[in-house]
């Protein structure tokens, strides 16, 4: 359960300077917790500095109180007073999201491991995404996601109707591009199903294509040389069990990652079955997989359209999906695109740019 952190603000304040206008904000953060308080600001204050970047303002503090200055160019044309009032309204907005942000990270710090570089881009980019549908502060969702070691929260709209759709519909499409958290969260989603005793195990399923690389040269059987493929789906089970209740879920089959040959003949009831990389998928595998699930089961397929590994002229099985299945009770999908990127900056940047190219084409 998040726990929200009572603050006060005071009233917006313009001081009038000679070279323009600058919009002063002032926030107080409570309760005062000098640890919490040094934990925001982040190590030299580069967390105020990436926001103080991103939003051309200042900022500055002095205890709990914090101090947000944005500045505007004065424009002295009489003839379009509108002019100035919008420079204005556009520096106090800036100095809004600014405070806004201040205010949630420090709810942020509250929970271990509190506020990194990389949770402060998070927040501004959710603030980008906000700013583009007109709403003009952070929203606070309800949904959270609980798993042994952590509490997970959803980063921006999509995240949001993607988790709120896995949690009401039997089958659940995320398709968008790599970083968008997709198979991240439905890891975490099943995790949570299981400790709520919701479904009583889980699978982890991919296809044997990556990168049109040729499995036949790796050692070991089928299961051997898809295992180096599944480690995304691992990584993301150990970070939220740990490694030692992985293995013991694993030896009691309580957790099962395999590849996607391994599903054919079986019927999955009580379970949380998540297809990643489903891109890779043949027309025929997709049907083959999809009529696996039983009753009591969750499905999640996650894919990106723009990385098909297949061979040329070999049509994808999320694709197809995607058109014959639209309109059927109990599907539902989620797009994301590239402002839903949630790791380094320049992920987003390199997505957007490959779109623009294929756009060319």
């Amino acid at each position: 359960m998040l726990i929200q952190i009572p603050y006060a603000a005071s009233e917006l304040m313009i001081k009038t300077t000679n070279s323009g206008t600058s919009v002063i904000k002032e926030i107080q953060l409570e309760p005062i917790d000098n640890h919490r308080l040094a934990n925001l600001c982040g190590q030299f204050d580069q967390h105020l500095k990436q926001i103080e970047n991103h939003l051309s303002l200042r900022i500055s503090y002095r205890g709990h109180t914090f101090k947000v200055s944005a500045e505007q160019q004065v424009v002295s044309d009489t003839d379009q007073p509108e002019s100035a009032t919008t420079l204005n309204r556009a520096a106090a907005d800036r100095a809004s999201s600014a405070i806004e942000i201040l205010r949630h990270l420090y709810r942020e710090t509250e929970n271990e491991p509190g506020v990194s570089l990389e949770t402060v881009q998070l927040y501004l980019q959710e603030l980008s995404i906000n700013n583009q549908n007109e709403v003009h502060e952070l929203s606070d969702f309800s949904r959270v996601i609980k798993t042994p070691r952590f509490q997970l929260k959803p980063r921006g709209e999509n995240q949001y109707k993607y988790i709120d759709c896995i949690k009401k519909h039997d089958i659940n499409f995320g398709i968008g591009p790599a970083g968008t958290g997709k198979t991240y969260l439905a890891v975490a989603c099943a995790v949570e199903a299981l400790n709520n005793e919701e479904v009583k195990r889980i699978l982890l399923v991919r296809p044997a294509v990556e990168a049109g690389e040729k499995l036949g040269f790796l050692p070991g059987d089928l299961a051997q040389k898809v295992d180096p493929y599944l480690r995304p789906l691992y990584d993301a089970l150990y970070e939220m069990l740990g490694f030692e209740q992985v293995g013991r879920l694993m030896e009691k089959n309580i957790i099962e990652v395999a590849p996607l040959a391994f599903m054919r003949g079986r019927t999955l009831n009580n379970a949380f079955i998540i297809l990643d990389e489903s891109q890779n998928t043949t027309p025929e595998q997709m049907k083959m997989f999809l009529t696996r699930i039983g009753f009591g089961s969750t499905a999640v397929i996650t894919g990106d359209l723009t990385q098909t590994d297949l061979p040329k002229h070999t049509m994808s099985g999320l694709a197809q999906a995607q058109k014959v299945l639209a309109n059927i009770n109990g599907i539902s999908s989620t797009h994301f695109n590239a402002k839903d990127v949630v790791r380094h900056p320049i992920v987003q940047r390199i997505v957007e740019a490959y779109d623009r190219h294929s756009e060319q084409k």
